[in-house]
């Protein structure tokens, strides 16, 4: 258990944000629920009589201001992060407190290191952008696998996922994403985005067991091109997306996740393979566990928890792998999550 510290959950009431405020709760934390929907908030405090539940919206800073008075912490899980992270952000610096957010749109997340990064710095506080599946796992997988390299030729990230039932936060993100691309597809390659027209291509991608080799979509473009070129000397940053997975994502019925255990976790199992290169030398770095959106709570939790009790490298706006001990951290997230190193 944790020190009782009270930590703000904005949208805590969607799908990620319920297993946030779960997570906070197993560890002793104390969550307070924000959202701009008061009826939602009612309905989670009905399932939870224990949380503080407090109505803020993204146009309003005074209720943001007025719901994180008090708090720790604060955890963004309402997105799209396009619209929230600034306003949450902004109020954060304003009460003083680091703030976390589990953002997976790439342009949202350039957005955070490009317009906040020296105010963050000057004020001593910490933000972790993509602290989640998409940006913050693979991020901490390729620096764990880099270990004392200090720069590589290529990082690959292989997203093996059994299945994606996406959530609705998850659609809406992606509908901004395209939007902000004119529907370009975008990759990272000679040290810089670029953003492109070409196909995408399906290749086989060897993944180790349980999972095995099989098909994934070239360059299906994920978080970790901000957050790992971020702070490691890689050009080359890759990432790839099981082809069933990304059928289920772009079906035009695409069906929201459904529980199979007690902790409300879907029976969605992934792989992440990520490999670094330098010259012939390979490393690989190995993440196996169940439901993508289940899993980002302890991501994101084990992040406020040592930004709070001071086990960090850095501070201003950082990736997951630059401030925190990568693999020190991916062991702390078992039970959630297996993980294994190859040099």
């Amino acid at each position: 258990m944790e020190t009782g510290l009270t930590v703000a959950v904005f949208g805590a009431y969607g799908h990620t944000g319920r297993f946030v405020v779960a997570e906070l709760l197993a560890r002793g934390y104390v969550p307070v629920a924000i959202g701009r929907d008061a009826a939602k908030l009612r309905a989670l405090a009905g399932s939870r009589p224990e949380l503080d539940t407090r109505p803020a919206s993204v146009d309003d800073p005074a209720s943001l201001d007025r719901a994180l008075a008090g708090t720790a912490a604060v955890i963004n899980c309402a997105g799209p992060f396009a619209v929230t992270g600034a306003p949450v952000i902004e109020a954060a610096l304003r009460a003083g407190i680091p703030y976390v957010d589990v953002a997976a749109e790439i342009e949202a997340n350039l957005d955070t290191f490009e317009r906040f990064t020296d105010r963050a710095r000057a004020a001593g506080t910490v933000i972790v952008p993509a602290m989640a599946f998409y940006g913050g796992l693979g991020d901490l997988l390729a620096t764990a696998a880099m270990d004392d390299w200090t720069s590589a030729d290529e990082a690959h990230i292989a997203y093996g996922l059994s299945s994606w039932h996406p959530t609705a936060g998850t659609l809406a993100a992606g509908k901004v994403s395209r939007e902000r691309r004119d529907g370009r597809h975008v990759r990272f390659t000679e040290g810089r985005l670029e953003y492109h027209d070409d196909e995408f291509t399906v290749q086989e991608w060897p993944f180790p067991a349980p999972m095995g080799p099989r098909p994934v979509i070239g360059e299906f473009t994920m978080a970790d091109v901000v957050t790992v070129p971020s702070h490691l000397k890689v050009p080359e940053v890759r990432t790839y997306m099981a082809v069933e997975a990304a059928q289920d994502l772009s079906a035009p019925d695409a069906s929201a996740p459904a529980a199979v255990d007690e902790r409300g976790r879907s029976d969605q199992t992934f792989l992440v393979d990520v490999v670094v290169r330098s010259g012939d030398a390979e490393r690989r770095a190995v993440a196996v566990g169940q439901d993508i959106y289940a899993v980002t709570a302890p991501l994101a939790v084990e992040a406020v928890k040592r930004i709070l009790t001071g086990r960090t490298r850095t501070t201003g706006v950082a990736s997951a792998g630059e401030i925190f001990d990568a693999p020190d951290f991916l062991r702390a997230l078992a039970p959630h999550i297996s993980f294994e190193l190859h040099r």
